[in-house]
């Protein structure tokens, strides 16, 4: 697809129709699902699945209607965790009285705070995930906690392309009796709930179905499907302090961009990122700029980029993760590489123009109006943090102009009563 084509209501067919056309309220019909989620050994709870109902006729499966006390491994990062949150409430939601504990990284662990299904949370930064691993003393010390624990049973959730037999192996030296993953591999007696591990399929599955087919194979079903974000009222306090402190106004209606993410592969160039907001900016709408502290330079280089940075808010490292979730609630509109943020917002039902690099399929934003923006490269679901061939061509080839073009699109389609907008020619 070339860069100046628009992918219907946030899809392309290059993508796969399951990942990048579902959405839900939207005019597409309904995307094609792998048969029965990929293969036979997802078993018929996995096949049987229809979205809202709860299927209450499908019992689960033995041991696990009496396991309370689960721990839920996800070891990646913020906007994988947000993606396994509705598999995560119907699995708390299946027996009454079942408790959740996450075990997750200082990234994937900052978002449980704003999740209510999680009733605990542990920090772990596993030395088989690409995030910074953690020395052997802390492996022990993690595995002595979760025997302590005395969970009655563990789901280990994961991408098709990391192995879940590490995460297995830690439940295992727990004495977790119970486990329920995706292998590629015979897990023996690692995993006592295998479901085989089929992807890659030859249309792309989201992770967030992903997830809800694996805790289906248990007899576990999804009523409600969303992304879980809970913004509270100390949220709403915090951020509107720092608005005051940056001479923000209050009123909502903003449109955010948001130009970092944590793969280099994944981000626009910041130069045709500055094009766009200035567009933006320039037919009227109120522009701020976010990002993690990390991120500060980032978006300082962007803002320095713009023809006319005081038409722009930076705030960059100023909030709160439940800050920056009052925030997106607020907002019409986010701008956005494909990272957390686009999963926060699909979370609160805020709109997204999602640039989208082809580092892999399954990520798109779910259940909330979209546009997703690429070109379509041969070297496309790399799978890699930087890109391989040094082009970039994925995203370096999205004109700002499109951005803004899909940018006004979703703004006049979700647009409640306001005055028109006059763009004065150059």
């Amino acid at each position: 697809m070339s860069a100046a084509a628009r992918p219907p209501e946030g899809g392309a067919p290059s993508l796969g129709e399951a990942a990048a056309q579902r959405q839900e309220g939207s005019s597409s019909s309904a995307p094609a699902r792998p048969p029965e989620g990929g293969a036979p050994s997802l078993g018929e709870a996995a096949a049987q699945r229809q979205e809202g109902s709860s299927s209450s006729e499908t019992p689960m499966a033995a041991g696990w209607d009496e396991a309370r006390n689960v721990l839920c491994i996800r070891l990646d990062n913020m906007g994988d965790v947000l993606m396994t949150t509705p598999a995560m409430r119907a699995l708390k939601g299946a027996l009454p009285g079942r408790r959740l504990t996450l075990l997750a990284s200082r990234s994937g662990a900052a978002i449980a705070r704003h999740v209510p299904e999680i009733d605990e949370v542990i920090v772990y930064e596993a030395a088989w995930v690409k995030n910074a691993g953690s020395p052997p003393d802390t492996y022990h010390a993690t595995v002595d906690r979760l025997r302590a624990c005395r969970f009655d049973a563990a789901v280990i959730f994961t991408v098709y392309s990391q192995s879940a037999l590490p995460a297995a192996l830690m439940c295992h030296a727990a004495g977790i009796p119970r486990v329920l993953a995706y292998s590629r591999e015979n897990p023996y007696h690692l995993i006592s709930d295998w479901v085989r591990e089929v992807e890659p399929l030859p249309e792309p599955r989201h992770e967030v179905q992903r997830q809800l087919d694996l805790v289906a194979t248990i007899g576990v079903q999804a009523v409600d499907t969303g992304l879980s974000f809970r913004v509270d009222d100390a949220d709403q306090e915090g951020l509107d302090r720092t608005l005051r402190a940056h001479g923000v106004a209050l009123s909502h209606g903003w449109v955010l961009a948001h130009c970092g993410a944590t793969a280099e592969s994944r981000r626009y160039p910041t130069a045709l990122f500055a094009q766009a907001i200035d567009m933006l900016a320039g037919a009227g709408e109120r522009v701020i700029l976010t990002g993690s502290p990390d991120e500060r330079t980032l978006v300082d280089e962007v803002v320095a980029r713009s023809c006319d940075p005081r038409r722009l808010a930076n705030l960059a490292g100023a909030l709160t993760l439940g800050e920056f979730g009052a925030l997106v609630a607020r907002a019409r509109l986010l701008v956005s590489n494909n990272s957390g943020p686009v999963h926060i917002a699909a979370a609160l039902g805020t709109p997204v123009v999602d640039l989208y690099a082809l580092t892999n399929p399954q990520h798109t934003p779910w259940q909330v109006p979209h546009r997703l923006l690429y070109r379509d490269v041969p070297c496309k679901y790399c799978y890699r943090s930087v890109c391989p061939l040094g082009h970039h061509a994925c995203l370096s080839a999205v004109d700002p102009s499109q951005v803004a073009q899909a940018a006004f699109e979703l703004l006049e389609s979700h647009a409640r009563a306001r005055p028109p907008i006059m763009i004065e020619a150059a």
